[in-house]
């Protein structure tokens, strides 16, 4: 047990056992929301909810668990937001692939961060993406999450008239929806650990009351049969392995050029931003601002990325919700094994978290949401228009298009045609050559049909 807690370095950190514990069940209890948000997603992708949240979990221990040993830190990892938002309802629902395609486009891009791990190359290729794109996609997916929980608990509705409209106020899951989010800000204004997750269960709670007293009536059409658990060892199902589609890479790999890459650049954003700004709140970063050890960093969310495709569920990557276990005290890895063995236990309450129904997560959804669109404060819209315009149109494609990818897509050609116009192509860097190049192809091959 000793040689297990040298190796956390715990006294050169300035932490004890007892503060690293707090500090790993206080992540725990600020992501655990994703175990009750991504099985509802993936579910919209075709995935079982069963399967979908046993790989989650399984998938989220194993990266923590290799954020630990690899690096030290005190960073957990699960399926991220957003990105599982662009495989359920971009991949999987505006293009129409099958889940087996953007299982096998997560598994080709984690191998390939794996790779750029191991030659120290990620780094680098981050460094070449413009600040202000990167903000902007950032709070673009904010705003992409918070259009689909609107719909999702019906507060915004189709309107031939005017294309989307306010929906029925009287309707018991958009009132309860709307009050979740207003518990979980308060909930967040006195800092109360796990402020997302108890916002999800009171909510859900209030749900449950409302059925029994007959005001709330399960959505049966929508397969919402009861908001109430049973603790059926239906609930229990094993995760999906190594469901993939390599054929379909021969056939259109346009496509799945696009698909991946989009998984690739944004996964690159979520994950090095999610890691500074941890480090940066716990002091972990050197002298010149650098990370030490992110190649450990790094290649644990690779590997995460890895085993959470052939699990079956989407990307994995760090997750910002870290920093309130840094915020409790935490500055080791000590704390992500914790976190992690947590996410472990987590698997027998699958019949809680698969029957939390949709108006419960909303909330979490919408203030997630929030979290990122505020990286929007970041963008500098003083700079010049290559900058100012790619992160205006990376912001409102995605969700006024309804895809994360065509955001991106429009946002970096916006910024290489301007930068061309305006005479700084020297500012033009080969990643992003490559980039446009590829949406350009996908464009014609739109254009033609063919894609």
């Amino acid at each position: 047990m000793d040689k297990f807690l040298k190796f956390f370095k715990l006294k050169e950190n300035g932490t004890n056992v007892r503060t690293e514990i707090i500090a790993g069940i206080t992540t725990f209890l600020a992501m655990a929301y994703i175990l009750a948000v991504n099985p509802s997603y993936l579910e919209a992708a075709g995935i079982p909810k069963g399967a979908a949240f046993s790989a989650t979990a399984i998938s989220a221990g194993i990266a923590t668990l290799c954020m630990a040993f690899f690096a030290n830190y005190p960073v957990a990892l699960a399926s991220g937001m957003g990105l599982n938002a662009f495989f359920a309802f971009t991949v999987c629902g505006a293009m129409g692939y099958s889940y087996q395609v953007a299982l096998t486009a997560i598994l080709l891009e984690g191998i390939i961060f794996m790779i750029l791990s191991i030659f120290k190359f990620r780094e680098a290729l981050v460094n070449t993406i413009p600040a202000n794109l990167k903000f902007g996609i950032t709070a673009g997916i904010g705003l992409f999450i918070t259009i689909i929980a609107l719909i999702n608990a019906k507060i915004v509705v189709a309107s031939s008239a005017t294309t989307v409209a306010l929906g029925d106020l009287a309707s018991p899951a958009v009132v309860l929806a709307l009050l979740g989010l207003i518990i979980i800000g308060v909930l967040d204004h006195y800092k109360v650990p796990g402020s997302i997750l108890l916002g999800i269960i009171i909510t859900w709670v209030l749900g449950i009351i409302s059925e029994l007293i007959g005001w709330y009536v399960p959505d049966v059409a929508a397969g919402v049969y009861s908001v109430i658990p049973s603790f059926s060892m239906d609930a229990f199902s094993a995760p999906l392995f190594f469901d993939f589609d390599f054929g379909f890479i021969v056939k259109n790999l346009p496509a799945f050029l696009l698909i991946m890459f989009t998984f690739l650049y944004t996964d690159i954003f979520d994950t090095v931003g999610t890691l500074i700004g941890v480090a940066e709140k716990g002091d972990l970063l050197d002298e010149e601002g650098k990370l030490p050890k992110a190649g450990g960093a790094l290649m644990a969310d690779a590997v995460g990325t890895v085993v959470g495709a052939c699990l079956g569920t989407s990307t994995v990557t760090s997750y910002v919700e870290s920093s309130a276990g840094v915020a409790a005290g935490g500055r080791t890895g000590l704390a992500s094994v914790v976190t992690g063995l947590l996410f472990f236990v987590s698997l027998v309450l699958a019949p809680v978290f698969t029957a939390i129904p949709g108006f419960a997560t909303t909330p979490a959804m919408l203030y997630v949401g929030l979290l990122m669109l505020s990286s929007i404060k970041k963008v500098d819209f003083s700079s010049d228009v290559a900058d100012t315009i790619g992160a205006f149109l990376a912001i409102i494609m995605m969700p006024f298009t309804y895809s994360i990818a065509n955001g991106i897509m429009f946002g970096m050609l916006a910024w290489v045609i301007l930068k061309l116009l305006i005479g700084k192509a020297k500012e033009i860097s080969g990643v992003m050559w490559i980039s446009v190049a590829l949406f350009v192809i996908y464009i014609v091959l739109k254009v033609m049909g063919l894609a």
